[in-house]
């Protein structure tokens, strides 16, 4: 399996956790991408001052103010990267950005229910249609036939959370927000497959493991997975991806999860 090849990455909720990972992991590939895209509500904010020592040291590291609960916020994020990326495309979107509210199913309201799936779903579904037209570009400049990541991708950060075949860890947390909020992202997902497949652009969803961050420690647990565990799984599975794994849900191993 060959590392991640890229010309441009751009994910979103990068000032920490998985996210703030996958770009310090992004700019130590061997071949790194030319353009590190890192989206985040606060960029000059005390929560994203990691992400500002990493800029100053990585010129292909450019930090994009993006809330992506706000369309007007997505579609400044989009014309910035646009302009940056002068007349090339976008290779892979990573919606990465989310948050959990764990309550119990009886102490959800309409106002967290709203919000959860305004971040988790609604945003990618936005993200996705603001950056289409760049990961087309990507698509068309790359040669070969077929889908994969070196070429134009969306990729969803989902969680096993979101499978309601297996329910996992319902007696540890609920989380009902949370959870249909990713299960209705698993969706979001397979329509995109479906729908960008004719534009060169694979999507998938991805469960990056229960993983020792601020939200996958928020209900009291120690989670089982350090975030570079998880990235490093991530990133390889991402390269190893094709036409045939478009529209499907996996984890952080490549192993598939139930829907």
């Amino acid at each position: 399996m060959g590392e991640l090849c890229v010309r441009s990455v751009l994910v979103t909720g990068a000032n920490r956790g998985i996210g703030l990972g996958l770009v310090q992991h992004l700019l130590g590939l061997p071949n790194p991408p030319q353009w590190v895209f890192a989206g985040c509500r606060d960029p000059k904010g005390q929560r994203a001052q990691e992400l500002q020592n990493l800029a100053s040291k990585h010129p292909n590291l450019v930090i994009i103010p993006l809330e992506v609960s706000d369309p007007a916020s997505i579609k400044a994020a989009a014309a910035r990267v646009e302009e940056l990326l002068g007349g090339s495309g976008l290779n892979i979107l990573i919606n990465n950005a989310g948050i959990a509210k764990p309550s119990s199913l009886d102490k959800e309201t309409l106002e967290t229910m709203t919000q959860t799936y305004t971040t988790n779903t609604v945003g990618p579904l936005l993200l996705g249609q603001a950056f289409l037209p760049l990961l087309k570009k990507a698509a068309q400049g790359s040669p070969g036939s077929g889908l994969s990541c070196s070429k134009a991708a969306i990729v969803n950060i989902s969680s096993i959370g979101g499978s309601i075949a297996s329910a996992s860890a319902w007696e540890m947390i609920q989380a009902s927000s949370y959870r249909c909020s990713k299960a209705a992202l698993n969706m979001l997902t397979k329509c995109q497959s479906l729908a960008y497949k004719e534009h060169g652009v694979l999507c998938v969803a991805l469960h990056p493991g229960w993983v020792q961050t601020d939200m996958g420690s928020s209900a009291g647990h120690t989670p089982p997975v350090t975030v570079d565990a998880s990235v490093t799984g991530m990133l390889k599975v991402l390269s190893s991806l094709s036409e045939k794994d478009t529209g499907t849900l996996l984890d952080w191993e490549g192993k598939v999860v139930p829907w």
